[in-house]
């Protein structure tokens, strides 16, 4: 089960991917975070376990399982025996802007009930999430 939602940017991918990477800041623009904590020393890479809290969900710990710098990062959860995968990806596009493609896949044996139970509300968060991107990086008067 796959949730995504891909928005366009007016702002060059250079300071998209930079937002969207440092994923600590994350609370500063976008209601669905309300707390993201590097839990390494390491800086950000495939490896990195970071704890995420959203409103109304328990707080989950993801670890980064690919990512391939000012392009693309993947990381991955276990919450209920389901695997969960956030993509998140940044695409230099058209007159220097970019496109942002977000997406959540569930796996295991559970998937389509947890799905059935929070379908909404992910589908909400990502979008919201993508939005929230959106306005961080575009200047004022092109959102």
């Amino acid at each position: 089960m796959t949730f995504r939602t891909r928005v366009s940017v007016d702002a060059p991918a250079d300071l998209v991917w930079g937002t969207m990477s440092d994923v600590a800041r994350w609370p500063e623009f976008t209601p669905t975070v309300t707390s993201v904590r590097l839990l390494d020393d390491e800086p950000f890479g495939p490896g990195s376990r970071v704890r995420v809290e959203q409103p109304g969900l328990p707080a989950l710990d993801w670890m980064v399982t690919a990512l391939t710098p000012g392009r693309s990062f993947v990381w991955e959860t276990v919450a209920a025996g389901v695997t969960i995968a956030a993509g998140h990806v940044v695409e230099a596009g058209a007159r220097g802007g970019a496109a942002v493609e977000l997406s959540i896949t569930r796996s295991g044996l559970l998937a389509p009930l947890l799905a059935l139970l929070t379908g909404a509300r992910t589908r909400r968060y990502v979008r919201t999430e993508a939005l929230s991107l959106k306005r961080r990086c575009e200047p004022p008067g092109r959102r």
